[in-house]
């Protein structure tokens, strides 16, 4: 069953996703794969400690009782996270905006790009996720330089 969280009076619920095209398999590269393979690992052993407190959800990242982590609670970790990263101020939600620009750059067409981050508008991707790096711009400049002296 597919299903997603939401915030209903004032408690954190799973809920069917509000359209059919919100329901998607999102492939993943190996590298990632592998990483949540040990993730599910590490869980694995470490719920064992609290098995009599611990309610199976099927997440991947849930509480250390295995119920949905409350995003203050993800805020808070995701800042611990990225100061040891060197990440300074980007938010969790900036790792999303990052993938886009970064399958845009590797050159995966935008409307593959929009079907992975599951935009309904290829105007949202290109105009609000992507972004262009300067060294994006002087590569594009160098190329329409190269044009033009040939």
């Amino acid at each position: 069953m597919i299903r997603t969280l939401q915030r209903v009076g004032g408690r954190l619920q799973f809920v069917r996703p509000k359209t059919n095209d919100s329901e998607r398999t999102v492939p993943l590269p190996s590298i990632c794969v592998e990483a949540l393979r040990e993730h599910h690992r590490r869980q694995f052993a470490e719920r064992s400690d609290c098995w009599e407190d611990w309610e199976e959800n099927g997440l991947v990242f849930p509480s250390r009782r295995g119920t949905p982590m409350e995003p203050d609670n993800l805020r808070r970790s995701w800042g611990a996270i990225r100061k040891a990263a060197g990440l300074g101020e980007m938010r969790f939600h900036d790792l999303r905006h990052t993938c886009v620009t970064l399958l845009l750059n590797l050159g995966v067409p935008p409307q593959t790009v929009r079907d992975i981050v599951g935009h309904s508008d290829i105007e949202v991707t290109m105009t609000i996720y992507a972004h262009v790096s300067l060294d994006d711009k002087r590569n594009a400049l160098g190329k329409l330089g190269d044009a033009l002296a040939n």
